[in-house]
């Protein structure tokens, strides 16, 4: 039974999904700190929290199952990612869920900054009627400046172009064609969109990239009167900057909903009459609160039941589609890697996998992954999965070349992994039956069909009448139970190759009868 800890306050509906999975066991502990909360997560094997529970590196050091972790929310502030990497923990979190809300709250705070909303209302609350202390100006043919074009960016640039303002928009991973189509001029770089914006929004996540990107040399270059809005995070837009920035005249204003730190200890931005300000309320919605927590819970479950993973921050980002489509070659890959590295013997040398056929069409990353994770399973201690398979690998110079072709002969897609140790080079193939069925297919030049799933005997050896039936009579003797078996030679009478699927134990003195077998060159146990 799998267990996941819900840490943090979420709607109920987040626990429903989790229990109405079979094989999950969910529990609700909320405001763990310290020793409270290294003892809860001692054996789960996943955790669901927002932003109030901290998942720092001695925590995931406690953490000794733990496969996974599932953000409500997109920031993942609160996870220390790079140890949860090295753990092999999957970290994700839920953009999608609160696209619209964080957009709303930015066009609400620049409405709130032009018109001088908050400031009015408080006046008119003090029963006072002081209209033309509030002038304001309009959106309508204003330039926008949205910087980062992802989810939120675009569905602000969107909802800005109905106010008839003018969008540029700064993001070197957006296309041409996705600019035009949401009615965005792509500007070159950061300069060139802070000297024509009269309203500058960023949407981009807090890196040390963009750490202070927006700082004295960054306001110098902008109109006189621009204004800004910052419903990412704190800290791109240097806020000791813009205090400056601000009292000097040179930004008329400036909407922030989220600061370096939450609360401010230091309130003097926030003291500004220019500065219009919320308490990090961008996804503070009953409908994105519920859908982060329902999207959140889906996720956890998905990657801890070997349904797929979404959304990782700590792997390369995949379309769920493509993912869904790729799912059955990862789970090939990993078997072929295990498959090899169990056969082989002696020190690894040079490692390529190729992909052939349909499959050199698609994004191929993730499924390398899952391939060094088999690689590297059986000979490391530590916990080896698609997360820190790379890192692992890179940790023992262990570099995997991969070539691509569309071209192949027998198969629609075939994965092809190539090892070069001290002694030899080894090869094993794999393809997809069906629609999710693995097989491997080629296996150090013999052509086979084996079904790469349990408990495996492979065995070289002469090809000579008798072989086979020898070989059933040691294993029909002890018990021992033939699933399945392929075939396999390179000429009549020469090397041969089969695999058997064994569904009972083969004791150490049943393989040594085995390997003293007539004909049989060498014989291997395998367990996939």
């Amino acid at each position: 039974m799998l267990k996941v800890l819900i840490a943090d306050e979420l709607p109920p509906e987040a626990a429903e999904i989790l229990a109405s999975e079979p094989g999950i066991e969910c529990l609700t502990r909320t405001g763990l700190k310290g020793d409270e909360l290294k003892a809860a997560v001692a054996d789960v094997d996943g955790i669901i929290v927002r932003s109030a529970t901290k998942l720092t590196s001695d925590v995931l050091a406690a953490a000794k199952k733990l496969k996974a972790i599932a953000r409500a929310g997109v920031g993942v502030d609160n996870v220390d990612v790079d140890a949860a990497s090295k753990h092999g923990v999957v970290v994700m979190n839920t953009p999608g869920g609160n696209t619209i809300s964080a957009a709303e709250q930015t066009l609400a705070l620049m409405l709130a900054l032009s018109r001088n909303i908050p400031q009015a209302h408080a006046s008119l609350k003090e029963k006072k009627w002081e209209r033309s202390k509030f002038m304001g100006t309009q959106l309508d043919g204003k330039t926008l400046g949205v910087i980062g074009l992802g989810r939120i960016g675009a569905d602000v640039a969107k909802k800005a172009c109905a106010f008839n303002m003018r969008v540029i928009g700064l993001d070197p991973y957006v296309t041409a064609e996705k600019a035009a189509e949401l009615h965005v001029e792509l500007v070159g770089n950061l300069d060139a969109l802070l000297t024509q914006a009269d309203y500058i929004t960023v949407h981009v996540p807090r890196t040390a990239e963009t750490k202070a990107m927006i700082a004295d040399a960054e306001f110098a270059k902008m109109k006189t009167g621009v204004r800004l809005i910052n419903c990412a995070r704190g800290g791109i837009i240097d806020e000791d900057a813009l205090h400056r920035a601000i009292t000097s005249g040179k930004v008329a204003g400036a909407a922030l909903d989220v600061f370096v730190e939450e609360p401010p200890t230091d309130w003097k931005l926030v003291e500004l009459p220019q500065v219009v300000c919320t308490p990090h309320l961008g996804a503070s919605t009953e409908e994105a609160q519920l859908t982060v927590a329902k999207d959140a819970a889906k996720q956890l479950a998905d990657a801890l039941l070997g349904r797929g993973v979404r959304y990782a921050v700590n792997l390369p980002p995949m379309d769920p589609h493509v993912l869904e489509e790729l799912q059955p070659f990862c789970t090939l890959a990993q078997k072929i890697g295990s498959l090899k590295m169990q056969l082989l013997g002696g020190q690894i040398g040079r490692v390529q996998v190729s992909y052939l056929g349909e499959i050199a069409k698609l994004d191929t990353s993730v499924v390398t992954r899952y391939l060094l994770a088999g690689l590297l399973s059986p000979i490391l201690e530590e916990t080896v999965n698609m997360v820190n398979a790379p890192l692992l690998a890179a940790e023992r110079g262990l570099v995997v070349r991969e070539v691509k072709s569309t071209r192949v002969h027998d198969y629609g897609s075939l994965v092809l992994l190539e090892v070069k140790t001290d002694g030899a080079e080894r090869s094993v193939g794999g393809t997809i039956f069906g629609k999710a069925e693995p097989r491997i297919v080629l296996l150090d030049g013999y052509r086979v069909e084996a079904n790469p799933e349990g408990r495996l005997l492979v065995v070289f050896a002469d090809d000579r009448p008798g072989l086979i039936g020898s070989l059933g009579q040691i294993l029909g003797t002890e018990g021992v139970n033939i699933a399945s078996m392929t075939f396999g030679r390179k000429a009549v009478g020469g090397d041969a190759i089969m695999i058997l699927n064994l569904d009972g134990n083969v004791s150490a003195a049943v393989l040594a009868r085995i390997r003293q077998a007539r004909h049989v060159r060498r014989a291997q146990l395998v367990e996939l």
